[in-house]
């Protein structure tokens, strides 16, 4: 467990008051542990607030108890301040009080939201302290296996020693538990008698040891929940090689406990094959018996949508909802399952820009995610990989299996259930594409999808209106071939126009997490009604899908004469760079397509900005509505 310094309120009163080196001590703490220097304002907060807390523990004759500064939660980059560890004072069980320290002096809630306040030193509003520690406790309860048992042992406090009662009377707005509460210099004495209501005059050091040495895992509390809203949410019925996908985890799961054996199961399969449906199927079911379990994915739209739909009722679900970078610090073997869904979209590494120094380790991001679990599950679709750096093949993954010396266990999905259901149509997209070495072939409607081409960007969007007004879902994607404007503003009056075909305009999907504009955030454009009228790239409708797809081909892939050329320059994928080779350029704006032109259940509509190919595509495409 990470944690910057650990001693008792009297050993750290000292230090302060006798060596006053407490911020460098810290200081040298954190350079070691991060490699790089903390900010001033968080060296200026160890300055000012932990000796008013510290000097507030020795006044209440709470000299014992352990003092944890800036402890890490767990799977997550996220620090709470100080947790106090102790002994309650009518119960003698441990004891732990979350502290959040805040030097304002003055902050007023925000306009509309109590939950957020203002501070005339930062621009953007922040979280209220209280609603801020109360989830630091319900986190760290729910993750944090040693609390499992004994959740009510926690009590969190936002303590605003600089402020005054008057200064932040509205941030009270906001309900207070015994989870969630505040206090100003003002009150100091109500703190002092609080803090004694929580602990008693007796040593921490045990009460500490323990939480120190928790296992990172979801609670069963956690898990019951989430099973609930999991079950709740639609019966999932598995058929044939998805149940035999299942089946192999289950056994696999059963084994790991038993013999203490460790397993990786890969599940493979096409677009629509039920991959979500197994990950979902197998959450419900291992949370229901108690098997600590996670779900990771490397695509931001895809995990915020899971969580949406499992834990729209209940928010602690959706943090079982993770991604595949969390895992860079976990103890080995700490969770019994860790379903990787999407894992086409696994990396070489989980270090990123952001990436603290110590954690750049090289190790690859396969590896980390093996041992993260005693059964790492891993679904893909190789041809789903649209990105340069992702890697997830089945090879790759049974190598690395290898590597540790682990079984690995391939169950391959056959069947498939999007696009109607028709293994057909599928086959007939990766040969028009070229991806398994087969030349394009003419569409035999086969009744069970249909596939249509427009002649122009207009015709092509008219008909997906049409589609839509008979009750169907429609969704409109092009290949990465235009900017995208990410920086957009409220005060704008409409979204700029990306997509530009001739006199034809229209908006790529919005950037980021927030609504604008009429236009749902990124993560919610393919199952929001409201993402018609934006065009969605590959990042955005990956892992998605909706009755009726519209895919404009752009200038990246064109047919000349007898093959496909890709065309590198017409791209304006920023993921594709100088150092890209060809060959993985043109492998991964065939998957692009691949993907785009496999999202719809019903019927696609192609249309290519090109004259020759649109040419192509009628000769493969019968005419026929």
């Amino acid at each position: 467990m990470s944690l910057l310094f650990r001693e008792s309120a009297a050993s750290l009163a000292t230090r302060t008051h006798v060596e006053g080196r407490l911020a460098q001590l810290l200081t040298e703490n954190f350079l070691h542990k991060h490699r790089h220097r903390p900010q001033p304002t968080e060296v200026r907060s160890w300055e000012r607030s932990i000796p008013a807390l510290t000097n507030a523990l020795i006044e209440a004759g709470l000299g014992e108890v352990e003092m944890l500064l800036e402890y890490g939660l767990p799977l997550t980059s996220k620090r709470a301040d100080v947790i106090l560890a102790g002994v309650h004072p009518s119960t003698g069980a441990p004891s732990y009080v979350v502290v959040e320290l805040k030097q304002w002096s003055e902050a007023y809630p925000a306009e509309d939201d109590p939950l957020l306040c203002r501070i005339d030193a930062y621009p953007d509003p922040v979280l209220n302290p209280i609603e801020q520690v109360r989830g630091y406790c319900d986190y760290l309860v729910s993750f944090n296996g040693a609390l499992e048992r004994i959740p009510e042992s926690v009590a969190g406090v936002a303590y605003l020693h600089n402020a005054t009662d008057f200064g932040v009377t509205g941030l009270r707005a906001v309900t207070e538990d015994d989870r969630g509460r505040m206090f100003t210099g003002d009150q100091r004495g109500a703190f002092l008698g609080y803090l004694r209501s929580k602990l008693a005059a007796k040593p921490g050091a045990k009460a500490a040891d323990a939480l120190l040495q928790g296992k990172a895992r979801p609670s069963r509390q956690l898990m019951t929940v989430a099973a609930e809203e999991v079950r709740n949410r639609e019966q999932f019925v598995l058929l044939d090689e998805q149940r035999l996908a299942y089946e192999t985890v289950m056994s696999a799961v059963r084994q790991a406990r038993r013999s203490n054996r460790k397993q990786v199961v890969v599940v493979a399969g096409g677009p629509g094959s039920g991959k979500s449906v197994i990950a979902l199927s197998l959450l419900g079911d291992l949370y229901r018996r108690g098997v600590p379990t996670l779900h990771a994915t490397g695509s931001q739209s895809f995990t915020k949508t899971m969580r949406k739909v499992a834990g729209a009722r209940k928010p602690e679900v959706q943090r079982l909802f993770r991604y595949f970078n969390s895992f860079m610090e976990a103890e080995p073997n700490d969770l019994d399952v860790l379903v990787c869904d999407e894992a086409h979209r696994l990396r070489k590494t989980s270090a990123n820009r952001y990436t603290k120094a110590a954690l750049r380790t090289g190790r690859p991001q396969v590896a980390e995610l093996m041992d993260a679990a005693r059964v790492p599950v891993f679904l893909l679709d190789q041809h789903q990989v649209v990105r340069p750096g992702e890697m997830g093949t089945v090879e790759q993954i049974q190598a690395a299996a290898v590597e540790q010396d682990l079984d690995c266990t391939v169950v391959r999905l056959d069947s498939q259930f999007r696009c109607g259901g028709s293994d057909a149509y599928l086959q007939w997209v990766i040969d028009l594409l070229g991806l398994e070495g087969n030349a394009p072939t003419v569409w035999e409607p086969d009744g069970k999808v249909r596939l249509l081409t427009a002649d122009s960007p207009q015709e092509l969007e008219d008909l997906l209106a049409a589609r839509r007004a008979q009750g169907y879902s429609a969704r409109l994607s092009a290949g990465y071939c235009w900017k995208w404007t990410t920086k957009i503003t409220s005060r704008m009056h409409s979204l700029p126009s990306d997509v530009v075909i001739g006199d034809w305009a229209r908006p790529w999907n919005l950037y980021g997490d927030r609504a604008l504009l009429g236009a749902p955030p990124a993560p919610l454009w393919a199952t929001d009604p409201a993402g018609f009228g934006q065009i969605g790239c590959v990042y955005t409708a990956q892992g998605f899908e909706y009755d009726w797809s519209g895919v404009i081909m752009g200038p990246d892939l064109v047919w000349r004469t007898d093959r496909w050329m890709v065309d590198r320059s017409a791209s304006k994928d920023p993921s594709f760079t100088k150092a890209t080779p060809d060959k993985d350029v043109d492998r991964l704006v065939r998957n692009t397509y691949k993907v785009l032109l496999t999202r719809g259940m019903i019927g696609t509509i192609v249309y290519s900005t090109d004259p020759e190919t649109r040419e192509k595509l009628r000769s493969l495409i019968p005419s026929a509505l």
